[in-house]
């Protein structure tokens, strides 16, 4: 069950909700109650050692060293 992130198309307000399934048709803005909403590009965040949030791209996650040769 993911959580995505969307923005209403009518009043502009970022929202996010956990999905269950194909249910993603049946969203609907919290703010206004409206149906034309759009799902949102979500970033990976991690936690790294000091205790500081990092986020992690497509094109850095690429880069990776998986260790097989």
């Amino acid at each position: 069950m993911p959580i995505y992130e969307f923005e209403c198309e009518s009043c502009s307000q970022p929202f996010e909700e956990l999905v269950f399934g194909s249910a993603i048709d049946t969203v609907t803005c919290p703010e206004c109650g409206s149906s034309e909403i759009h799902k949102k590009i979500s970033i990976f965040a991690s936690r790294i050692s000091g205790g500081s949030v990092s986020s992690v791209s497509s094109s850095s996650a690429a880069s990776c060293n998986t260790g097989s040769v």
